[in-house]
């Protein structure tokens, strides 16, 4: 009778064992789909421009030059420096989908040539649309001056003037903005920039340097895209 009752309960014991590991593989399978299922954003970078208050004042829509003054020296391709460091940030946020910036290149190329040049909005709509973009990302560089001297002794310090802007494609609303205005300054000159100095090894910094603190700097308000 117990040998009976035994294999009875250790029958019921392993259905129960057999259940529960069914609905744990049931339970994470089901996170793994809804994992799988969150809608990744596609976001196109459009090449990065550099201005100038010279410049055209229609000729930047979304990254209008509001210090005036505060512009100054734009050195040769520097706003492709900044892209790429704005693009290896988004390359570690999970949930998007960068499109190859090549590809961007040659539809913003073919659609800003056409009939619709000097309409930036209907460009940048045409070109999100055609790329199948959810968002576009467009910035702008307004000063990228580079340091003159050494790590410890600087004749001139780095500055960087730069505004980058995350629209929709079907409206081009803006959902977020990332400024950065900085000239560094020495613990002498500002002693409230000792954080700033610090942050740099307590060293006059390079204008890409500047460029990458910048950037973490703005990235700290850049939207979640798995919420």
């Amino acid at each position: 009778m117990l040998n009976y009752h035994y294999k009875k309960i250790s029958y019921i014991t392993g259905l129960f064992l057999i259940a529960f590991m069914v609905l744990s593989i049931t339970v994470q399978a089901a996170q793994e789909i809804a994992q799988s299922e969150r809608i990744t954003k596609c976001i196109a970078v459009i090449p990065f421009q550099s201005l100038t208050p010279a410049r055209e004042a229609g000729a930047a829509i979304f990254c209008p030059c509001d210090a005036g003054s505060s512009s100054g020296k734009i050195l040769k391709e520097s706003e492709k420096i900044v892209e790429e460091v704005f693009v290896n940030k988004l390359r570690d946020i999970k949930g998007i989908e960068l499109i190859s910036s090549e590809k961007v290149q040659a539809v913003y190329k073919k659609i800003s040539s056409g009939k619709m040049k000097g309409n930036r909005v209907e460009i940048f709509k045409k070109v999100g649309k055609e790329l199948g973009a959810d968002f576009l990302a467009i910035g702008c560089v307004y000063r990228y001056n580079e340091r003159v001297g050494s790590s410890y002794s600087s004749e001139h310090p780095a500055s960087v003037f730069f505004e980058i802007r995350l629209v929709k494609t079907d409206d081009c609303s803006v959902i977020w903005r990332g400024f950065f205005d900085k000239t560094q300054k020495s613990l002498m000159e500002n002693v409230f920039e000792i954080s700033s100095f610090f942050k740099g090894g307590a060293k006059w910094v390079t204008a890409s340097q500047l460029t990458e603190q910048g950037m973490n700097d703005i990235f700290k308000t850049f939207p979640d895209f798995l919420n």
